[in-house]
């Protein structure tokens, strides 16, 4: 399983987010319902839920649906979900405390330290980039971001989701040769937090950094290609981005 922006119910939630980004909280919480009645896995039932719970009224409704979504990942239990369960026990620990429940208020808030920071991604690890480069050679930070140049990277970036550096391959400045690498970590690393609960739950799109040198240790042809016309919408909709890089 992996994540994959033009899935149905990913669409709809990212309806949803639109419609709340324009004040439209009816419309988004009708289009997160659609896509809990018209999820067909755990994962997918997991996303909505976790959208649905953000439009409750009550603290006992939203709790419920949190519970689901929680239950949900816990099903689950991969590396698609990992990255969610610290805010989702802060905020189920909010709605008890709402509810003067404060034994499990604090349950919950102590999950929710206790799961955050536990990366357990095995990979394989890919990152994207136009440079020509050899089995052996060393990714480094110190580098300009690809969106906002501007900036020197503290960190270098990879993923598990062979698509996702694909797409950062699509974007990389520069006129070469568009390539998917396959890397390990020499050190520590953690989630991107530019992603992880941005838009969704968790780290769905297993994305990462580190401060210590990726090392190449092959590359791979088999991720999906954008079309030009796919790579200009994800140009655009970075450049119309007003959020600023956590470096």
């Amino acid at each position: 399983m992996e994540f994959n922006p033009g899935n149905h119910i990913v669409q709809l939630c990212m309806q949803g987010m639109e419609m709340e980004e324009k004040d439209k909280p009816e419309e988004a919480s009708s289009l997160f319902l659609q896509a809990w009645n018209e999820a067909t896995n755990d994962f997918e039932k997991f996303i909505a839920a976790y959208y649905v719970a953000r439009h409750q009224k009550t603290a006992s409704e939203k709790l419920k649906w949190l519970e689901t979504a929680l239950q949900l990942a816990l099903a689950i239990n991969n590396d698609l979900v990992s990255g969610a369960f610290p805010n989702l026990y802060l905020n189920i620990s909010k709605c008890y405390e709402e509810l003067n429940d404060p034994d499990n208020a604090k349950r919950n808030y102590e999950l929710s330290i206790s799961s955050a920071g536990k990366l357990s991604d095995k990979g394989p690890f890919y990152h994207g980039t136009r440079a020509d480069l050899q089995v052996g050679d060393l990714l480094i930070p110190g580098n300009r971001s690809n969106y906002q140049p501007e900036i020197i990277m503290n960190h270098i970036y990879f993923t598990a989701n062979a698509n996702g550096a694909g797409l950062a391959a699509a974007l990389a400045k520069g006129e070469g040769k568009e390539r998917v690498y396959i890397v390990e970590p020499t050190g520590a690393f953690e989630n991107d937090p530019n992603v992880t609960d941005k838009k969704f739950p968790g780290n769905p799109t297993r994305s990462y950094r580190t401060q210590a040198p990726l090392k190449i240790v092959g590359e791979t042809t088999d991720w999906t290609k954008l079309t030009p016309e796919q790579i200009q919408q994800w140009r655009e909709k970075l450049a119309n981005n007003k959020g600023a890089i956590i470096n």
